[in-house]
């Protein structure tokens, strides 16, 4: 169980975090929608809340076994 946190459910949710912040950054820097720039920044706060549970339920695993 832990493995498979380590190598692909971390990675998985750190890329999200990336791929929602860099989507939202292009979109503001191209002069994009001002609502959409609002909507991604919203999912990447929401990625990054999942994400760093999922860093913290990761390290209480490798520390209990």
């Amino acid at each position: 169980m832990l493995t498979i946190a380590q190598f692909v459910v971390l990675p998985l949710a750190l890329g999200s975090v990336a791929l929602v912040l860099f989507l939202g950054l292009a979109n503001m820097a191209r002069g994009g929608s001002p609502l959409l720039s609002q909507k991604l920044m919203r999912w990447r706060v929401i990625l990054q809340f999942v994400a760093v549970c999922l860093v913290l339920a990761t390290i209480v695993m490798m520390n209990q076994g």
